[in-house]
């Protein structure tokens, strides 16, 4: 295990578990709190530098605007990609990398989606308090975590930086070929 890895293991079981004691008192900083724990999360898993090709991209089921007639929370290739939400570009991205892509809608479909995939590394969006608590509950695996925005508030018509979503494939990806 590398130094970055046990690290990492610190931060996620015992710094981010007193940061949601705090948080308990100062509720304001709570999603701030979260946001360090997702920066320093993806410092380390860059300074540990993985390579792979077996990547997960996971995804929020709000990233699929809520007017959209079918939902994708089964199979995220049923999208007509109309080009309305960022569901398209995420399969366009995904098909180009030949990557594994999921919308979980929860927690706990998440973690299932990890455990079936079995991927070597995680692409994760999602916003901070699930993007945190996921990190915590899929620890050792190598996750760079992209929290979406959310321009009409939580859980409703999200969206995400796609280059962000580049960026992080090709980290894992650099040199695999």
């Amino acid at each position: 295990m590398t130094p970055y890895r046990m690290l990492r293991g610190v931060v996620l079981r015992v710094y981010y578990p007193v940061l949601m004691f705090l948080s308990a008192f100062f509720k304001s900083r709570k999603e701030g709190f979260q946001r360090s724990v997702i920066h320093i999360n993806n410092r380390l898993v860059r300074a540990e530098r993985p390579k792979t090709k077996k990547i997960l991209l996971l995804l929020p089921h709000c990233i699929q605007m809520n007017e959209c007639t079918i939902r994708l929370t089964h199979n995220i290739y049923n999208c007509e990609r109309c080009g309305r939400c960022e569901i398209k570009d995420l399969i366009e991205i995904a098909e180009e990398n030949s990557l594994e892509l999921f919308v979980a809608t929860g927690g706990t479909i998440a973690r299932k989606i990890v455990k079936e995939v079995r991927p070597e590394a995680i692409v994760a969006v999602a916003c901070e308090r699930d993007l945190s608590s996921g990190l915590v509950d899929t620890y050792p695996f190598p996750i760079l975590g992209i929290t979406n925005d959310r321009p009409y508030g939580p859980c409703f018509n999200t969206r995400v930086d796609l280059d962000k979503v580049k960026d992080a494939i090709n980290f894992f990806s650099r040199d695999c070929d």
